[in-house]
């Protein structure tokens, strides 16, 4: 019988990167969304999933507020945390909350289909050596010069979502991101908020 695996990235590459490597076998069904709401119209209306696998920047997360919110709905099933940019930290608090394990979007290809069907027989998974804080990656100049809060809008302008979006899914006022918006522009020395995006991808920043 074939593993069902939700994978929800706002990453197309990501998302279909995972899915082609875990389909490759036939004996996986992978299925997509691209926010958290997406997800839980899907955790909702399908049938159960053998693992849930959420990306902690997409749209709708609002951090570790949206695996709380999957955890409540998944009725005990496996739901694991994939991520670019989370920390050793968030790592272990979405741990402790009861997710099934944590997967860096930098780990091998093989690994990562390894570790997924490992989440799926609901065994809990994290890299030894992300967990121990041996291959976290230092801060580049770029990210040290942005607030936690700057990154995030950041992301979201990244992901051409307009201010109010963005104040939806960080619980924010409008005007505050305006206001975050208008010292991103400042910092980067950016034209506009597309021009920001473009700098910050141009400068490697997820």
């Amino acid at each position: 019988m074939s593993l069902r695996i939700l994978i929800a990235d706002d990453h197309d590459m990501v998302r279909e990167t995972i899915a082609m490597f875990l389909d490759a076998d036939g004996a996986t069904v992978t299925e997509a969304a691209c926010d958290l709401a997406g997800a839980l119209d899907k955790i909702k209306s399908e049938p159960p999933y053998d693992l849930v696998l959420l990306d902690y920047t997409m749209p709708g997360m609002k951090g570790l507020q949206g695996l709380q919110t999957v955890l409540g709905i998944n009725e005990g099933r496996p739901v694991g945390l994939i991520s670019g940019t989370a920390t050793r930290l968030i790592a272990e608090q979405a741990l402790e909350m009861g997710a099934i394990g944590f997967l860096p979007k930098t780990l091998p290809a093989k690994s990562l289909v390894n570790a997924v069907r490992f989440m799926a027989a609901g065994e809990t998974y994290a890299p030894v050596t992300f967990m121990s804080g041996k291959d976290n990656p230092e801060e580049t100049d770029f990210e040290k010069a942005l607030s936690e809060r700057e990154r995030q809008v950041l992301r979201g302008l990244m992901s051409a979502q307009s201010n109010k979006e963005i104040a939806r899914d960080l619980d924010l006022q409008e005007v505050t991101i305006k206001l975050h918006v208008k010292t991103l522009c400042r910092k980067l020395d950016a034209k506009n908020r597309t021009d920001a995006a473009i700098i910050a991808r141009d400068a490697g920043f997820v």
